[in-house]
């Protein structure tokens, strides 16, 4: 691979004093350009990147105070070194003009064979010190961008993953383990806010013979349906949840008596009810089924640590409804 040497621009109105300055720097390490004034300085630097500037002052047309000034308002050459060459630097008032010009430094006429070699190094080793910041700076920079971009992604899928825990994969309804957070989570709200609530075990009746009578894809086209039935006839603050196989669970919050949540179960058990068309694997199927809901519900008296005892209460009015003929919710009993 080919090193890229560095740049040093040259700019003197006599060519003896160029052909000098090419033989006193000829194993500085740099590739040296020439100018023979002011314009073709100002053309060059706009078309190389230089590490030093030789500026020589006394020119014709252009003397190097004003070459400097230019390059100082240019904003991506106001920061490259000028070394004025002259001899007119004896005295302080030249030298001070050629700091306000824009000079880093300068040398006086005659050249110091030395002096001239030991500061072009000087700023050749800045430059390079320069470059390696700028490159260290470009490559942290790219890393905090793969940073920021592996830490988003690393988020997407911990939310997934977390969503997955938490979720039933088939109908995306949260499953059992997020049931009982809610359900605690409702009896804490019920507690503080002095609130009914109620829950509402559902199970599906007939969903066996859909299974059997057209297999598994046509019980999973059909649990899909039965989720997306739920969830558009019930509010955002209630929580449905797929318990396993045909099996859902319903928190209703804020249910102000027993009979309210009995009525939204009627009113869910129709809907469940209706016909479905399913697609299963291009081929249309019918199916017919039905829902045994029991219901239990939860008041601000009851023990803030009953959640078992809600389950079974309504648990147990689900088995109520389906000895009773099916397809119809029953009331627990013993729910206050």
């Amino acid at each position: 691979m080919a090193v890229t040497l560095p740049k040093i621009l040259i700019v003197d109105d006599t060519y003896a004093n160029l052909v000098a300055m090419r033989r006193l720097l000829a194993h500085v390490g740099a590739e040296l350009i020439e100018a023979r004034g002011g314009n073709e300085a100002l053309a060059l630097c706009l078309d190389h990147e230089f590490a030093l500037i030789l500026l020589d002052v006394n020119m014709p047309d252009m003397d190097g105070f004003e070459v400097a000034a230019l390059l100082g308002e240019a904003e991506h050459l106001r920061d490259t070194p000028i070394i004025f060459v002259t001899a007119a630097y004896a005295d302080d008032l030249n030298r001070l003009k050629g700091y306000r010009s824009g000079a880093v430094d300068y040398i006086a006429k005659p050249i110091n064979d030395v002096i001239l070699q030991s500061k072009v190094r000087v700023f050749l080793e800045l430059y390079a010190a320069r470059a390696d910041l700028q490159r260290a700076l470009t490559e942290l920079s790219e890393r905090n961008r793969q940073l920021t971009i592996e830490m988003a992604e690393r988020e997407v899928v911990e939310s997934m993953v977390r969503h997955q825990a938490s979720h039933d994969m088939l109908t995306g309804l949260p499953n059992r383990v997020l049931f009982h957070d809610r359900l605690h989570g409702a009896i804490q709200r019920a507690q503080r806010q002095q609130a009914r609530f109620a829950l509402a075990c559902i199970d599906i009746d007939g969903f066996k013979n859909v299974n059997d009578q057209h297999g598994h894809p046509a019980g999973d086209a059909l649990l899909q349906e039965i989720a997306a039935r739920l969830m558009a006839n019930l509010r955002d603050s209630d929580t449905v949840a797929r318990l396993g196989g045909d099996e859902f669970a319903l928190i209703l919050e804020d249910i102000d008596s027993p009979d309210i949540a009995l009525q939204l179960c009627r009113n869910l058990c129709a809907a469940i009810g209706k016909p479905y068309r399913l697609i299963v694997q291009g081929v249309a199927v019918d199916a017919r089924i039905g829902a045994s809901i029991g219901i239990a519900s939860y008041s601000p008296g009851s023990r803030s640590d009953a959640d078992e005892q809600l389950i079974q209460s309504a648990d147990r009015a689900m088995y109520e409804a389906k000895r009773a003929g099916k397809n119809r919710c029953v009331l627990s009993e013993d729910a206050s």
